[in-house]
């Protein structure tokens, strides 16, 4: 994959943070509509069915035989655990709150890029690995008073690995095959699986297809699944997974402030002591430290 312009890059960030944050108040709102898989299964077919008039034209570049696999395990990792763990777990916990620990993500890519892709591991990133799971325990302490769902808590943490192993590997696997066949086959193979487990396990009929649920539904699998992957994996193909990774603490701040005007969610002590956490650690997980130049005198 090629580097892209500073400018660009920034724009991706900037549409990457707006659409991933807002999601998450829109994903509980419609859950009042839909069963959960089924949501999650419908969302991301039809995010996957919209990259795919865009993947035809570079069909030559699928080679299914050869990499059927690698879209298996990609769909597995980001769309079947990442958002089938997320979309049953925003039932269990208000939307701020739940977005607030899947975003440990970004401290669970720096270990993992670490370990499978070989990027830098030094003093102030072990703090922050440190800091990241101290926040996501402070937030997650009303599951142990029984004030917030363990459930809810696991399902959360399930989504956040998922999410980091997936980037890890799509970075990983970038050369051998074609970004935007690899997003559109993830979807389409782990939305049609979501599909399937939803409709042997939840009834098509309970959803409500009001215009509110059907508008909701166009702009997550439009802008949050289709072009949000496909600006997500185009960001960690051009750089470092780890440094994208750091710029994504801002989607849970936009969460839950959406949340709490669109659900009247409430601000908690725990859940602001806990983000600041997290924000720190990522910080610290991501700061690059300048080798020192040693000067050297030749003694004639």
């Amino acid at each position: 994959m090629n580097k892209i312009s500073r400018t660009r890059t920034v724009l991706l960030l900037t549409f990457l943070v707006i659409v991933w944050g807002v999601n998450w108040p829109l994903s509980k709102m419609a859950l009042s509509y839909t069963p959960p898989l089924l949501f999650a299964g419908i969302r991301t077919v039809l995010g996957g069915l919209i990259l795919l008039v865009f993947a035809l034209p570079r069909i030559k570049q699928l080679r299914f035989k050869e990499t059927w696999h690698l879209y298996v395990i990609s769909a597995i990792l980001n769309i079947i655990i990442f958002y089938g763990f997320q979309t049953v777990g925003l039932g269990y916990m208000p939307a701020g709150l739940f977005s607030s620990i899947v975003f440990i993500e970004p401290v669970l890519l720096g270990i993992f890029s670490w370990i499978w892709l070989g990027e830098s591991m030094y003093g102030w990133k072990i703090i922050g690995l440190i800091l990241g799971f101290a926040g996501v325990a402070i937030i997650s302490t009303g599951g142990l008073t029984g004030d917030i769902s363990m459930l809810g808590i696991l399902l959360a943490l399930g989504s956040a690995i998922g999410w980091g192993l997936g980037t890890v590997f799509v970075k990983k696997t970038g050369s051998s095959v074609d970004s935007i066949w690899m997003v559109t086959m993830q979807l389409l193979i782990g939305g049609l699986f979501l599909l399937g487990v939803g409709s042997s396990i939840e009834s098509w009929s309970s959803i409500e297809w009001q215009m509110l649920f059907i508008a909701n539904l166009l702009f997550i699998s439009i802008f949050v699944i289709a072009f949000g992957w496909l600006a997500y994996f185009t960001l960690v193909g051009s750089g470092e997974a780890s440094k994208v990774g750091s710029y994504t603490f801002l989607i849970p701040l936009i969460a839950i402030f959406c949340s709490s005007i669109v659900l009247n969610e409430s601000i908690t002590f725990k859940l602001v002591l806990g983000l600041i956490c997290i924000i720190i650690s990522i910080c610290f997980v991501n700061i690059k430290l300048k080798p020192r130049r040693v000067k050297t005198q030749i003694e004639g």
